[in-house]
């Protein structure tokens, strides 16, 4: 009986109920897209939040930064303006151990070795 014509004609469905059919899975698609675009812009943001609050936290920390390396050269520099004499010996005696450390190390040292030479 599946070779009756008016059986196998029953069993398809007609153009109408394809079309209805395929409007259904569009919708049903639409729907899907709407509730990715929906959670897409939920993360999105959540994703700004944290940013915005690393943001924060690092533009803290780098204002507290830039404050304790200000109060810092102004003690250094207080110092300096209130002890110039002690500043300038102490530069003074860092040169000369300096210059005393170069010249030993330069007198223990073979003489193939000096750049100035060749």
């Amino acid at each position: 009986m599946a070779d009756d014509p008016k059986e196998a004609a029953t069993s398809r469905p007609t153009q109408r109920e394809a079309q209805e059919a395929l409007e259904k899975q569009v919708a049903q698609l639409k729907r899907e897209i709407n509730k990715i675009n929906r959670t897409l812009a939920e993360r999105a943001e959540q994703v700004l939040e944290e940013a915005t609050g690393w943001y924060d936290s690092a533009a803290d920390r780098a204002g507290r930064t830039t404050q304790a390396l200000r109060s810092g050269a102004q003690s250094v520099s207080g110092a300096v303006h209130e002890n110039p004499g002690t500043v300038s010996t102490a530069f003074i005696l860092g040169a000369a151990v300096g210059l005393l450390l170069g010249v030993t190390l330069n007198a223990s040292g073979s003489s193939r070795d000096r750049w100035f030479s060749k």
